[in-house]
């Protein structure tokens, strides 16, 4: 892997999908500062996304459509991200708002926090 992500190194974003399933329960467990686990879907998938896995491995959310075009493809060419729990808000904040999160990708394997 050579290039670069294709956008920045760094950013903060809200976690969608958040209210499906058991996975309110997942966010209401986290805490500011956990570590968090991107995951993008395999290759060959038509619109991929980055799934958000708390500790543990269960699945909190996924990143905006928007911002899985970009960073799945760059993450399965094997960069690198890892993330953490920056804001959180309870059940008076809408869905698409309860977690946000900061991204930092990386090129190789390092240590990426």
């Amino acid at each position: 892997m050579s290039l670069p992500p294709p956008h920045s190194e760094r950013f903060t974003t809200a976690v969608q999908g958040t209210v499906f399933g058991r996975r309110n329960q997942v966010v209401s467990r986290l805490r500011l500062g956990d570590y968090l686990i991107l995951v993008p879907d395999p290759p060959g998938t038509d619109e991929p996304a980055v799934w958000v896995h708390a500790p543990g491995g269960d699945v909190a959310g996924h990143l905006s459509p928007t911002i899985a075009a970009w960073l799945a493809p760059w993450m399965l060419a094997g960069g690198r991200c890892a993330a953490e729990v920056e804001k959180l808000g309870g059940e008076d904040v809408a869905s698409w708002r309860r977690l946000i999160i900061r991204v930092h990708c990386r090129l190789d394997s390092a240590e990426v926090v």
